[in-house]
């Protein structure tokens, strides 16, 4: 059953990502990160970039002909076969479809009252099917 974990209070979603990402690289694990739209992508790509002169996360965009091979899978739509289920972010503000694939779901709430909301939501829709939850408050100091 796959363990979701609830990060919440995050100022900046992308930045926090990247370290979340540079975290399970660093545990050789796979990674879909799931976003909104092709331009959350797009910020998420530059970020993975450039957050951090001493760590290389190579990433490409689901459907890429390389994203077998690839660690990092950036994804806006669910369509498209992704290639690997260890990790998911989800950073969409909806419940991905096929979330239950997956070991591990990282879901990411930022400051907003309608992402705080819509994280309230799915963390009831999770609890009802009994996944196993925990949640972490992020201090923004």
């Amino acid at each position: 059953m796959t363990q979701i974990d609830f990060h919440t209070n995050i100022s900046d979603k992308f930045l926090y990502t990247c370290r979340l990402v540079r975290k399970a690289r660093a545990a050789q694990r796979q990674i879909v990160i799931l976003g909104s739209n092709a331009e959350d992508l797009a910020t998420l790509d530059r970020a993975l970039w450039t957050f951090s002169e001493h760590d290389f996360l190579p990433h490409v965009r689901a459907g890429d002909p390389l994203a077998a091979q690839t660690p990092v899978i950036l994804a806006a739509d669910e369509e498209i076969e992704w290639p690997h289920h260890q990790i998911l972010i989800n950073l969409s503000g909806s419940t991905p479809q096929h979330f239950a694939r997956f070991e591990r779901m990282f879901e990411i709430i930022s400051l907003a009252d309608d992402d705080k909301a819509g994280g309230r939501e799915r963390y009831r829709f999770y609890q009802q099917r009994g996944y196993p939850l925990t949640h972490f408050v992020a201090d923004n100091v």
